[in-house]
């Protein structure tokens, strides 16, 4: 069960009915018995008061048995045998078979069916009852001993049926507040530096769905945590190395232990301008995540841009024996940032040149699709490991962990990513036969977007 919603109706419906039920049921039988209860009572009451009228107006016991009906109803609704004695306790007429008139039954006392037959304060007789026996209240009318008890009946049914439904309540708000006194936990351990940590996933409704969401987002939070420390960790490691090289280089020139020669000053010279642009990528990427990444829109001709992007690293294809075609781009025009888009396609094209293996190839096209133009760098190199595909984009990311190299600092397909976002485009990656395939896809001019 999927609904929360429907959960709780259901367990609601469930206490309804079983309360209406109990004491439908209760009712039901304790109304039959307190009936038969009234039935007997009213006999007794009724027979009691012939006995005593009877007495007081003719002062005797004589022709009793045939003035008053001792047999009252029908069928299995007969009233019960009785006898009616004397003052003495001796049998003057009975209906019970033990007894035979002149009889004296023997009285231990306790007797409940022994009712005393009163005139005018004075012990006349007495009438014992067999079988069904009454309440034992004759002074009071039937009727009114039969509400009071009914009264009882349907009250102690409702105590019942409502401790069933606080039973069951119990047991539906334990399932309930359980899960949610987990996550009020976990999230005091989230906010107390235990990243990670994840809750148990009991049901599949509202509150399962929300563990699952609470553990999706603490496993990002771990996961973003370790990023957050990697990328401090990398971002340390390659400002440290042309920092190294540049004051290792200074120290000597000022030392005068290294002439002060062209190549010295190259040499320090490229350093400073890798800092400059492992600087200028990190600037990129802050302000790409802070939304301030400043973008000058406009109608642009894909075609022109790849084949800018060819001509920029023709030397470099051809400097590794690499062939760098241009395939097919006509397509409409996009609504873009040229530097930006120049910037990621030249990231793009670099990583795949790095990776393309000597008399390999490379290729940049152009395809229109729907409201999207996509990009396409296709190259002819070993592929990306399936391990590393979900993590080509992220910072600092390199796959083979023992390459180092000044022109690869880990950040450009993840500059590639945010700025193609920042454009309101999307980039992916994936295995083709033959080699690693990039897709960049951008608006269209006029669909929407504002240039």
């Amino acid at each position: 069960m999927r609904s929360l919603a429907l959960k709780l109706t259901l367990a609601f419906l469930v206490v309804g009915l079983a309360g209406v039920v109990l004491v439908a049921i209760f009712i039901t039988r304790q109304t039959r018995r307190e009936f038969d209860q009234f039935v007997a009572d009213r006999y007794q009451y009724e027979l009691l008061n012939d006995a005593v009228d009877y007495y007081a107006t003719n002062g005797s016991w004589e022709g009793i048995r045939k003035a008053i009906p001792w047999q009252r109803g029908q069928g299995n609704k007969m009233s019960p045998p009785v006898s009616l004695l004397d003052d003495d306790g001796r049998v003057i007429f009975s209906s019970i078979p033990a007894y035979t008139v002149g009889d004296k039954p023997a009285n231990t006392g306790n007797d409940t069916n022994r009712v005393p037959v009163e005139v005018d304060g004075a012990v006349v007789g007495y009438l014992l009852f067999g079988g069904r026996f009454g309440s034992g209240n004759f002074r009071d009318p039937p009727e009114v001993n039969f509400l009071a008890r009914l009264n009882r009946a349907v009250i102690l049914g409702s105590v019942v049926a409502s401790l069933l439904a606080l039973i069951l309540g119990v047991i539906l708000a334990g399932t309930i507040s359980r899960p949610v006194r987990e996550l009020t936990a976990a999230t005091s351990a989230v906010a107390g530096g235990d990243l990670g940590h994840q809750v148990p996933v009991r049901t599949q409704d509202e509150i399962g769905e929300l563990a699952q969401s609470f553990n999706k987002m603490s496993a990002d939070l771990a996961h973003s945590n370790q990023l957050r420390r990697q990328m401090t960790a990398d971002i340390a490691h390659d400002l440290r190395t042309p920092l190294s090289v540049i004051l290792g280089y200074s120290e000597a020139l000022a030392d005068g232990k290294l002439p002060g020669t062209a190549e010295t000053y190259d040499a320090m010279h490229r350093q400073a301008q890798h800092l400059s642009r492992l600087i200028e990528d990190l600037r990129t990427l802050s302000l790409a995540d802070a939304g301030q990444l400043s973008l000058v829109l406009r109608p642009v001709e894909p075609r022109g841009l790849l084949e800018h992007t060819a001509l920029a690293y023709l030397p470099a294809a051809e400097a590794r024996g690499i062939q760098l075609t241009l395939e097919d781009a006509d397509t409409p025009p996009i609504i873009v940032d040229p530097d930006r888009i120049l910037q990621v396609l030249g990231n793009v094209v670099s990583n795949a040149i790095r990776h393309t293996p000597e008399g390999g190839q490379i290729s940049l096209s152009a395809v229109a699709e729907n409201d999207r133009v996509i990009l396409r760098i296709r190259d002819s190199g070993p592929g990306i490991p399936s391990e590393d595909l979900p993590h080509i984009f992220d910072r600092f990311y390199r796959g083979d962990k023992a390459r180092t190299s000044d022109e690869a600092s880990g950040l450009g397909l993840a500059i590639a990513r945010s700025l193609v976002e920042a454009h309101g485009g999307r980039i992916t990656v994936e295995n083709v036969p033959g080699g690693a395939s990039f897709a960049i896809a951008l608006p269209v001019a006029g669909s929407g977007d504002q240039a």
